[in-house]
């Protein structure tokens, strides 16, 4: 009976040893999937949305999407509406942390008025859309923690599975798997999962493009949600790099002036 602490103790500690190197492994795969984002400056897109209901019928949204790469932080983002009508000139600013709950702020044109929402709201849908708040900025590595899954294959891709954990404890998610190219480390499918560990949603990424020789960017974004029924698909066109935005054209002052 001698061996059996000695033993216990082995194997104990090889299951701490695979549990952290899972997790630094998670990790290393998650700065790496940054890294190849990163390095951009800033970007603009054209953005078409079209919202699906549980019977197919579809409703379409207009947009542009600004983007403004940080170093000391998270990146800042805006999403402006041109169509339809009613939604013409609403605005959507973000500007996204390492640390704690990205800042966002909305603009209703309506009002002409400037709103704050709240770190407890950003689990909610964005105007309507499969897509809460919280997705719509950047996600830095630093708001999760991570598991290495495995390897698998994804539509004849190789691809690295990694979970990551939020750790706002106001995220709508208990974890995300995301799906990442093995060759390109860029994401190919995330699943949500709610706070009830239930698959709640997925986000596919359609047809990747290279643009500027390195930075890859989806023509098409799905988020399909599995308990509702419901999904949207957000189309990009006219990606354009290094077009000279800077912190002014994305602050909460430039909001009314938006055109």
């Amino acid at each position: 009976m001698r061996g059996v602490a000695p033993t216990l103790a082995l194997l104990l500690l090889s299951g701490s040893a695979l549990a952290n190197s899972a997790e630094q492994r998670g990790l290393e795969l998650a700065l790496s999937m940054d890294a190849a984002e990163s390095g951009y400056g800033d970007y603009t897109a054209d953005v078409t949305m079209r919202l699906y209901n549980r019977k197919g019928e579809e409703s379409i949204r207009q947009m542009r999407f600004k983007t403004l790469e940080t170093t000391q932080d998270g990146d800042k983002s805006i999403v402006i509406f041109d169509l339809p009508r009613d939604v013409k000139g609403f605005a959507a600013l973000t500007y996204a942390h390492k640390q704690g709950a990205d800042d966002q702020w909305l603009y209703l044109p309506d009002l002409r008025r400037v709103k704050r929402i709240a770190s407890v709201n950003q689990a909610g849908p964005f105007v309507g859309s499969e897509f809460a708040y919280e997705d719509i900025g950047s996600q830095e590595p630093e708001q999760f923690s991570y598991k290495f899954v495995g390897e698998q294959r994804y539509e004849e891709l190789p691809v690295l599975v990694v979970d990551r954990f939020p750790l706002d404890e106001n995220s709508g998610y208990s974890r995300q798997a995301v799906w990442i190219d093995a060759e390109r480390h860029i994401p190919l499918k995330i699943e949500y999962f709610d706070r009830k560990e239930e698959l709640l949603k997925s986000q596919i990424f359609h047809d990747y493009q290279l643009y500027e020789g390195r930075f890859w960017r989806p023509a098409q974004v799905e988020m399909v949600n599995h308990q509702v029924g419901k999904r949207t698909v957000v189309e990009y066109r006219h990606y354009a790099f290094g077009t000279g935005l800077n912190d002014a054209d994305l602050s909460v002052e430039a909001l009314p002036r938006l055109r």
